[in-house]
């Protein structure tokens, strides 16, 4: 069990990337609902996002989704990112929004389109390489709606081969992280679905491939904990999409829909050394903000895994393995429990003090009149969404 003091060296060093997407307009299937001040390209995402950092002190990188933050100098991004006090941070790539990836991108059956997608992953690791980046995060929307379509067999030749070829480009210190998603856009199958095919790739791949884990994309019930654990395990835990889900990829506030879990979660990552000095493993926002307003959502969504991180810290490891070992089953449970049932808000607000931040992000952030500030500046131009 770390002391409130070690605690504090821990959340003092543990960061959470914020993406660049949450700060454009997005919504439903329905509707993009637009909000006054969204920015208008990547500078001004950069801007809002270095308001999170300013206010949280947890969050120095903004990573990158390609084309929708298309610019035609990256190092001049970069270099306004460093100049707001932040860095650019993953490079996401996008399959999913041309009309030639309406069958898929690298699983595509032609193999003209597999092509174009790999092309565009090639071009997503020249920017890793104009920045310093260090990794690239593929998600594809790939799968198939009706028995028959297409071979599920062949599907998963192509994607192998794919991502072979982009891997056997990475620079040494660079990495592939590959996502997953359980269903949609496709409905009867999908080709990255789970864990286990992305942990399954990524092994016959090689060490510079691994796991990224977006809480938001399992079937209800799924022991995300347990996934965890396996692959801290397996060393192939390479990054965490953080977001918080109701029904099946509900892009909200992480921790929203059930804090309890967030800290099991957080539990493992300790248990499995995920917070320890030079950990591989990475944490992301990965949000869209439809209803309520950017910038506070990505504070809340910082403020509360801080929470859940404390809380984990808190277990009593020894007390925990003693209770473990005596098969000891409530004995076990009331240590987990004691932590999470405890308020960590001072030991959060003592940390900022030491960092010279608000005890309340949020509430600081809310009075520092940047909202109407950006509402006055940014008129005229086209608000970034999604596709820009």
């Amino acid at each position: 069990m770390a002391t409130p003091a070690q605690a504090k060296e821990v959340l003092k060093r543990f960061w959470i990337e914020t993406p660049s997407w949450a700060y454009g307009n997005s919504g439903t299937r329905f509707k993009v609902f637009a909000q006054a001040g969204v920015p208008r390209n990547p500078y001004e995402k950069l801007e809002d996002a270095a308001q999170v950092h300013k206010y949280t002190g947890a969050a120095p990188s903004v990573a990158l989704h390609i084309p929708w933050d298309k610019v035609e100098s990256y190092s001049d991004l970069a270099k306004h990112a460093e100049g707001l006090g932040v860095r650019l941070g993953t490079v996401n790539s996008n399959t999913f929004q041309d009309d030639d990836y309406m069958l898929g991108s690298v699983c595509h059956p032609d193999p003209k389109i597999r092509a174009k997608a790999v092309d565009h992953l090639y071009e997503c690791l020249e920017i890793m390489n104009e920045t310093g980046v260090q990794d690239l995060k593929l998600w594809f929307a790939d799968g198939t709606n009706y028995p028959g379509q297409d071979s599920l067999s062949d599907r998963q030749n192509r994607l192998a081969e794919s991502l072979q070829k982009v891997y056997a480009r990475l620079g040494k210190n660079q990495r592939m992280l590959l996502e997953y998603k359980f269903f949609e856009p496709s409905f009867y199958s999908t080709d990255v679905p789970d864990w286990g095919t992305s942990f399954a790739h990524c092994l016959e791949l090689g060490p510079q491939a691994m796991v990224c884990v977006d809480t938001g994309h399992h079937a209800p019930g799924t022991n995300i904990e347990y996934i965890v654990a396996f692959l801290l395990r397996a060393k192939k835990l390479g990054a965490f999409d953080f977001n918080s889900r109701f029904y099946a990829d509900d892009d909200l506030i992480v921790g929203a829909a059930d804090p309890f879990q967030l800290f099991r979660i957080m539990h493992e990552v300790n248990m499995g050394g995920g917070f320890d000095v030079g950990t591989p493993v990475s944490y992301v926002l990965d949000q869209c903000h439809n209803i309520e307003p950017k910038i506070p959502a990505q504070i809340r969504s910082i403020t509360n895994v801080q929470e859940a991180v404390a809380k984990a810290l808190l277990v009593d490891h020894v007390a925990l393995k003693k209770a473990q070992v005596a098969g000891d089953v409530l004995g076990g449970n009331d240590i987990v429990m004691d932590a999470y049932n405890t308020d960590v808000r001072d030991l959060l607000d003592e940390l900022r003090a030491e960092q010279g931040i608000a005890a309340n992000p949020k509430a600081a952030f809310d009075a520092s009149g940047y909202v109407k500030k950006i509402a006055t500046e940014r008129v005229g131009g086209a608000q970034a969404g999604w596709g820009a």
